[in-house]
Parts: C-alpha cells; structure tokens; sequence
C-alpha cells in the first residue's frame, strides 16, 4: 500500500490568535449603555469610565450616550486581532 502524503493543506488548523477579547461585549454594551461607560469598565479603563459617566450626567445623556454609541460600533466593525492589539494591549482608551 501507498503511504498518505502529508498534505498540510488539507488539515484543519486551530486559530492561531487566542487571547481573551472582549470586542463583542464592549461593542454591545458600548452601543445599549454607552451613556453609563461600561464598556469602558469592561477595557479595565476605570477613569475613563467614570468621565463618561460625568459627561452622561452634564449632559443629561446626550454625549455620553452618542461617545458610546460610535465606539461600540467602532468595536464591531474591527478585526478580533486589530481590537485586541488597540484596545487590550495598547491601551487606546478614546475611539
């Protein structure tokens, strides 16, 4: 009998990117509750967080709910391994 060639091709690979991302979750929240800065907190971006809070505040809801409202779709719209890098590794904290 033949032996079977190694077609690497053909084999299913495991993703090779694998750290913990939260682009989803930020995106989501960041879009329903930007007004409150919880996908800030959910970055780990605490001061951040809690200016958009005071903005909310200030303004009765209307930037701070419009800031989140563009970075939660700002979020989705990246790659996972973009997102990752520019959000979870770099620290980007405004859009």
């Amino acid at each position: 009998m033949e032996e079977v060639k190694n077609e690497e091709w053909n084999r299913a690979h495991e993703p090779q990117f694998k750290p913990e991302n939260k682009k989803v979750v930020a995106g989501i929240l960041g879009i329903l509750f930007g007004g409150l800065g919880i996908h800030k907190f959910i970055l780990g971006y605490t001061t951040e967080g809690i200016i958009q809070i005071l903005l909310s505040v200030i303004t009765c809801g209307i930037v701070g709910s419009f800031i989140g409202l563009i970075e939660g779709i700002i979020y989705l719209t990246k790659t996972d391994e973009e997102f990752y890098h520019i959000y979870q590794e770099n620290k980007k904290g405004w859009f």
